[in-house]
């Protein structure tokens, strides 16, 4: 297993080449929706990644699927750097990479990532909501959701961003008061 210190300083320069390549063609958006839509896919797929995690499986085998499951869908700037990853020997590292790079293009476009909990599937009125709240809070351009249900909330929400926490959950409503009653 790698280590996270050492993947972040493998992840962070390829992340920053693909960024630049990216801004000079203006593929921000484009190589920022590839790299999501492979992300899912990696971590989806325990086969694929120990296909390309292998160090015995050879180079030229690598590139063959990469390039079929790739197709002409990705941009080819993008299809080339990934390429380019299995001749570095840094194949294994496509996920963070790719995640590093979204975190890198969040900065440029000054987005925030709000990780959202709740008990049940959020309506968009509701999603709406939370990310008119994030902006307020945060003074960000623009929020990008992730969403999660988590069985143990009982109602409302957990929201994330950053190191900062906003609890709106009826859990962390009852935690509060049960706090109260107990230190007076």
């Amino acid at each position: 297993m790698k280590s996270n210190a050492a993947t972040a300083e493998v992840a962070q320069p390829y992340a920053r080449a693909l960024l630049s390549v990216a801004k000079a063609n203006n593929l921000t958006e484009e190589f920022g929706t590839d790299a999501r839509t492979l992300i899912s896919l990696i971590s989806g797929s325990g086969e694929l990644q120990n296909f390309l995690d292998n160090p015995f499986i050879r180079p030229e085998n690598k590139k063959n699927l990469l390039r079929q499951l790739l197709g002409e869908s990705v941009n080819p700037y993008l299809r080339n750097f990934i390429l380019l990853l299995v001749d570095r020997r840094r194949i294994s590292f496509l996920e963070p990479i790719l995640q590093q790079y979204i975190s890198l293009l969040r900065e440029l476009t000054q987005t925030v990532l709000a990780e959202v909990s709740s008990a049940i599937p959020l309506t968009d009125e509701q999603l709406q909501t939370v990310r008119e709240k994030v902006i307020s809070i945060t003074k960000a351009r623009e929020v990008e959701i992730e969403t999660k249900i988590d069985s143990d909330l009982i109602g409302g929400v957990v929201i994330k961003v950053g190191s900062q926490v906003i609890d709106a959950s009826l859990r962390g409503q009852l935690r509060r008061l049960s706090l109260r009653l107990t230190s007076g």
